[in-house]
């Protein structure tokens, strides 16, 4: 079986195939980077009509390896949320006129679990196989738009455990980056300075730092970020910048490998897996492997590639459906929020206060 992936849900135009196994046959993926860039952050309609100039060419160049072109797929999977409606738009009704034209299966695939199933993804070219977990695991999804953690029994039972009451830890990354006049997107260049940092150079609160919640918070570090930067200004030598993006980063991370360790332990599982956009941050993947090793727990991360949007991991999320025989109809709708996602009035030790 060969899956055509289509995603589109953010300022990443991408078309991927891929093979029931997980094997990555093409990995196609047009980037907005330098469009947003000037703006510190994603315009949603810039992002919109740029995907309309660029998935089409994506999609050619995608199956333009495979003999029998489009006749060689299977099925089509797309993005149909949570994302920018206008640009999950764009992906969803070229999707849908491709599986009416073709008479494919057509598989709408939430992003998230997209992210989840990418550590099932198997890559040609690499020099050692990435090894993925048995089920059940619990999953720690941290991008830009979105930090939660799952328990994945299968991809029909994935339970949301906790998440972000605020800013998602690549949006702190961000918006950071910006604070410091680093550019767009923030957390690859604080990742490079925090590198060569001393993480104990400045003292951040380590956010949501209660053992018993596994909800996380970032709105308040990023704020501590601010005023710092208010009263001090912005370091002018590179050793200070790099001190403070060491020392901002640490903060996140080791609210991130706390919390997805007491969910471990909380779930009685002993198997992680960390995937999304800044999973492919250094230290996140350094510091993770540190704690697993001593707690017991293995560790499963994707290659960087795997990690950011792809359409790669939209497809392998739609092989798991489409190998129980579940496929849409063409009458699906985007949504711009995870259905899943709780939201409201969280009590102080991180329960939430249902509405009546």
């Amino acid at each position: 079986m060969r899956v055509l992936g289509i995603e589109s849900s953010c300022d990443e135009t991408a078309a991927a195939v891929v093979t029931e196994d997980g094997e990555v046959l093409t990995d196609v993926v047009a980037s907005q980077i330098a469009m947003h860039g000037p703006y510190g952050g994603i315009v949603p309609e810039l992002a919109s009509r740029a995907h309309m100039q660029a998935i089409i060419p994506v999609i050619r160049e995608a199956v333009a390896g495979l003999e029998g072109g489009l006749d060689a797929i299977d099925a089509i999977a797309v993005t149909e949320g949570p994302g920018l409606v206008g640009s999950l738009l764009v992906g969803v009704q070229v999707a849908k006129a491709l599986a009416w034209s073709l008479g494919k299966p057509l598989v709408g695939v939430n992003h998230l679990d997209g992210h989840l199933a990418a550590v099932y993804l198997r890559r040609s070219g690499r020099d050692e196989p990435v090894e993925a977990p048995e089920l059940p695991f619990v999953g720690l999804l941290v991008s830009g738009g979105h930090t939660a953690l799952y328990r994945v029994d299968s991809f029909a039972d994935i339970e949301l455990l906790a998440q972000t009451r605020d800013d998602a830890a690549g949006e702190a990354f961000d918006k950071a980056a910006k604070l410091l006049g680093l550019g767009y997107p923030g957390g690859p260049v604080i990742d490079r300075l925090a590198a060569v940092g001393d993480a104990a150079a400045v003292s951040f609160p380590l956010p949501m730092a209660s053992r018993k919640t596994l909800e996380f918070s970032f709105s308040g570090l990023k704020t501590a970020l601010a005023r710092r930067v208010q009263e001090h200004g912005v370091p002018e030598d590179e050793q200070s910048l790099a001190d403070l993006c060491a020392s901002f980063q640490g903060v996140i991370i080791e609210s991130l490998v706390r919390k997805s360790i007491l969910a471990c332990k909380q779930e009685g599982l002993d198997r992680l897996v960390i995937t999304g956009g800044v999973a492919a941050n250094r230290g996140l993947r350094a510091r993770a492997r540190e704690v697993c090793e001593v707690n017991g727990i293995r560790l499963f991360v994707p290659p960087p590639i795997s990690c950011t949007d792809n359409a790669a991991m939209i497809a392998m999320a739609a092989v798991h459906r489409l190998r129980v025989g579940e496929h849409d109809d063409l009458s699906f709708a985007v949504y711009s929020r995870d259905p899943d996602r709780r939201r409201g009035k969280f009590r102080r030790d991180g329960t939430l206060v249902e509405r009546t």
